[in-house]
């Protein structure tokens, strides 16, 4: 199985006034294609800017992010934004819908950064709602939509792009229980039967245990690994 993710000597830091803080230190992580990985950790611990610099939402202070081979570093802001387009899907804890557009449109919207057709952008759009089991709702707005429904459409839109690789920032932070295991075996099954790589940051154990395996973080550093 070859590897998607690789993380050589990461480092971040950030300017706060006169004081430099260090949010992550010499980070050395590999992530095969098809693993379902958890990031946990107190907050601050440094998970979503890690998750951040994978994703090419951010650029390390030193070191290297390579995905699919390609390293995040070497690319303008602009090739690096096509990239994410293309390779990445984002799912975070508050949905980013917006609320003019239906469910469709809003599925639609990355792939307005490609080279896709119009028609061809509602296809996959459609299908993608497909995937998540919300074809019946795609001309609801958001206000017209349940919190979990809400989370599926981000996730569609996290998937219409096909990308290989599935980015989640506390994706069940913002539900009760049940619905927050709906949206968890929903990532299993995209993870089983549709083969996508996914690193999930989360505070929720029971969260965690839907991954393959757990990496802990604490101050910055990977401190222990757990598998499940």
């Amino acid at each position: 199985m070859s590897e998607i993710v690789n993380c050589r000597d990461l480092e971040k830091t950030f300017i706060k006034g006169k004081e430099t803080v260090e949010v992550l230190t010499g980070i050395n992580l590999t992530v095969d294609e098809g693993d379902f990985l958890a990031l946990m950790g107190p907050s601050g611990s440094g998970k979503t800017t890690l998750l951040n610099l994978i994703g090419g939402l951010d650029h390390p202070t030193a070191g290297i992010v390579s995905v699919s081979g390609i390293d995040l570093n070497g690319l303008s802001s602009s090739a690096l934004a096509r990239w994410r387009a293309v390779n990445v899907g984002f799912i975070f804890q508050f949905y980013n819908l917006l609320p003019v557009l239906n469910a469709q449109r809003n599925v639609e919207l990355p792939l307005l950064l490609t080279k896709l057709s119009r028609s061809q952008r509602t296809k996959n759009a459609a299908t993608a709602l497909e995937i998540v089991g919300l074809s019946d709702r795609a001309k609801h707005k958001p206000g017209e939509l349940s919190g979990g429904q809400q989370q599926r459409v981000a996730i569609a839109r996290a998937l219409v792009a096909d990308p290989a690789l599935l980015l989640c920032d506390e994706p069940t932070g913002d539900l009760d229980r049940g619905t927050a295991d709906e949206i968890l075996e929903l990532l299993e099954l995209l993870n089983r039967d549709h083969g996508k790589t996914i690193i999930i940051v989360t505070h929720d154990p029971k969260a965690a245990n839907h991954a393959q395996r757990t990496l802990y973080m604490d101050k910055g550093k990977l401190v222990e690994e757990a598998t499940a």
